[in-house]
């Protein structure tokens, strides 16, 4: 049998009321609010390279959902689908704004603000009934986010995160949706266990293979047995079939687990020297992304994706942590060398430093035989540095980023610009 409303409120959870705020389209939403005499209504997409009709969309309005238009796609299929799209260039600065924004009116609510990424938030709104009750808080908060930033979007209202978050993507746009522990078996027991929050398809292809193939038959299956399946992911999804979740709202944003790049390339790649080049570039802006934070990186991870969207990660620990581009590179380019087929076409590549730790408080084991070298080295990278903060990312350029004329530096400034995804700013796509 199921666990009941009883036993969960029991658990030490009784009383929570969560809200998840979800912007809707936000990329896209924020250029019509930027410009709505130029874009509100209309079919336009964010890409990440909007010279290259090989750049992969990564949102699009409303307007141009209803044509066909689907994140992923390239800007080719795109304009397909819809000849009349309009493709933008991403401006994360304009976004971060934005999401200040929307964040700043939700804090005045609650303390209790858990930020998931740059469009959407977890509100724990239990003690803020000085305010209304929780539809009332909701609807004032959407009501202010459209007025005040002229965006919409939706809001889900649950017991707990889970509940919450699963609401706010059953209306959109603009929609609140409350879903109740007692609303759990009418709502989402009929659906698919990949559209439980947390289970993807890989899982759901597997519980298929258990024939277990909705979130209700899920519910009522045997914990022990999703146990010995999965470990201790199968005792949480029987308890999120049932709607049940203790996880709190927790307003202190950890630490990055990561920092990476991504560039889809303008035309596919098969010679391991221009391959190296574009590694230079995405080396050079993570190891600076990495000191900006004052951290070191234990691991590199490369991304290999080819035309046919084959994705491909490998990674190398370190014997002691860096935040030296060369290094980087130097690992990247290995790591490439031996997980890359000499010959194959390659549409995207991309670098992701892993296992992050303060640098003040690491122990980096020198080498041997350039220890001497290493304090003029940190004292060159940090003048680049400087030099980069106060004239702008292209007043330094290393030589391996010029080799191939004219062409080549073109080519380093898309990977530097537009065309470049960072992992930390692209966590969701905002759907």
């Amino acid at each position: 049998m199921p666990p009941t409303e009883s036993r969960h409120e029991g658990s030490g959870a009784k009383g929570r009321v969560i809200l998840h705020l979800d912007m809707n389209a936000f990329y896209c939403s924020v250029h019509e609010a930027e410009e709505p005499e130029r874009y509100a209504g209309k079919p336009i997409a964010v890409a990440g390279s909007v010279e290259e009709r090989r750049g992969v969309i990564v949102t699009s309005s409303y307007a141009a959902r209803e044509k066909g238009v689907r994140t992923g796609m390239t800007v080719r299929q795109g304009l397909k689908v819809c000849p009349e799209l309009i493709i933008i260039r991403p401006d994360f600065n304009l976004y971060r704004k934005y999401s200040r924004g929307f964040l700043g009116i939700a804090r005045q609510y609650t303390p209790l603000v858990e930020v998931v990424s740059i469009d959407e938030c977890y509100l724990d709104v239990t003690g803020s009934g000085r305010f209304g009750t929780p539809l009332e808080i909701a609807e004032e908060i959407r009501r202010r986010i459209r007025t005040e930033w002229s965006l919409p979007c939706s809001i889900g209202i649950g017991p707990n995160k889970l509940l919450a978050k699963m609401a706010s993507d059953m209306k959109k746009p603009n929609g609140i949706t409350v879903l109740r522990i007692r609303d759990v078996p009418a709502v989402l027991w009929h659906r698919p266990c990949d559209a439980l929050h947390g289970v993807g398809r890989k899982t759901a292809a597997k519980l298929a293979r258990m024939n277990i193939r909705t979130i209700g038959e899920l519910a009522a299956c045997d914990e022990q047995l999703l146990i010995r399946q999965f470990g201790v992911y199968g005792a949480w999804m029987k308890a999120a079939a049932n709607g049940i979740d203790t996880a709190e709202v927790n307003p202190e944003r950890g630490p990055n687990k990561s920092i990476g790049h991504t560039t889809t390339l303008p035309h596919d790649v098969t010679d391991h020297e221009e391959a190296s080049r574009i590694f230079l570039n995405l080396a050079d802006q993570t190891a600076r992304r990495l000191r900006r934070q004052r951290l070191i990186a234990g691991t590199v991870q490369i991304t290999i994706r080819t035309p046919d969207m084959r994705t491909c990660t490998r990674a190398e620990t370190l014997e002691s942590p860096t935040d030296d581009p060369v290094e980087i590179h130097r690992i990247a380019c290995r790591l490439f060398d031996r997980h890359h087929r000499p010959g194959d076409p390659v549409r995207l590549l991309g670098i992701t430093l892993a296992n992050l730790s303060p640098k003040q408080e690491t122990v980096v084991q020198l080498d041997l035989f350039d220890f001497e070298k290493q304090p003029k080295r940190e004292a060159l990278i940090r003048t680049m540095d400087e030099l980069r903060d106060k004239f702008g990312e292209e007043a330094v350029l290393t030589a391996g980023m010029l080799l191939g004329g004219p062409s080549a530096l073109i080519r380093n400034r898309r990977i530097r610009g537009t065309s470049l995804q960072s992992e930390e700013e692209l966590l969701y796509s905002d759907e």
